[in-house]
């Protein structure tokens, strides 16, 4: 690999490490705001966590989907899927920051994941189905175990992405869980 190369992956990398600061509507179990980072890499534990229960499926692809499926996020932050207006509008902002972001990389890889992040967002494939259904579950495990301020939102977590959890058995087994610790913790906190 030759020095330009290396140069511009090393920029890519440098513009992608804001999302360590990009912070999240869910806050960590010390009180603290998540980052979107922080839920990448538990979205990528989670898929390692239940990869015996996902046979069939390409499972490097599925972590290549985690990494990059908020990348987006690191030019114009995350948008609290609860104040979300503009599923579309949303979606190509994220587009729009993907491309941005990986402009220096060369092209072929700008290419793989470029295509990582469509395939992600349109939910083309089995791969990609299962990492959206695993996002909104590792996002409602975050919103029950997180210390969050008096005024959050729980019920919120009853509808969120019902229907990509509801496609496959262990998601649905997973969100019945989750679903019940969302109620203990409307009970608890109210």
């Amino acid at each position: 690999m030759d020095q330009e190369t290396i140069r511009a992956r090393l920029a890519f990398l440098r513009a992608a490490e804001s999302l360590k600061s990009v912070l999240r509507s869910g806050h960590t179990s010390s009180g603290r705001p998540e980052s979107t980072a922080e839920h990448t890499w538990r979205l990528c534990l989670m898929a390692l966590a239940f990869e015996d229960g996902l046979a069939g499926l390409d499972m490097l692809k599925v972590l290549k989907l985690c990494v990059v499926h908020d990348l987006g996020e690191a030019i114009h932050g995350d948008i609290p899927a609860i104040v979300q207006s503009d599923p579309a509008a949303k979606s190509e902002q994220e587009r729009q920051d993907m491309l941005q972001l990986t402009s220096p990389l060369d092209p072929m890889l700008r290419q793989e994941i470029l295509a990582l992040w469509e395939e992600y967002e349109t939910a083309a494939t089995p791969e990609a189905q299962a990492v959206k259904a695993m996002d909104k579950l590792e996002t409602i495990l975050q919103h029950n175990q997180g210390d969050n301020p008096p005024d959050f939102d729980y019920a919120f977590n009853l509808g969120y992405g019902q229907r990509y959890t509801q496609a496959h058995p262990l998601f649905s087994a997973v969100r019945q869980i989750l679903d019940d610790d969302t109620r203990a913790r409307i009970k608890t906190d109210t």
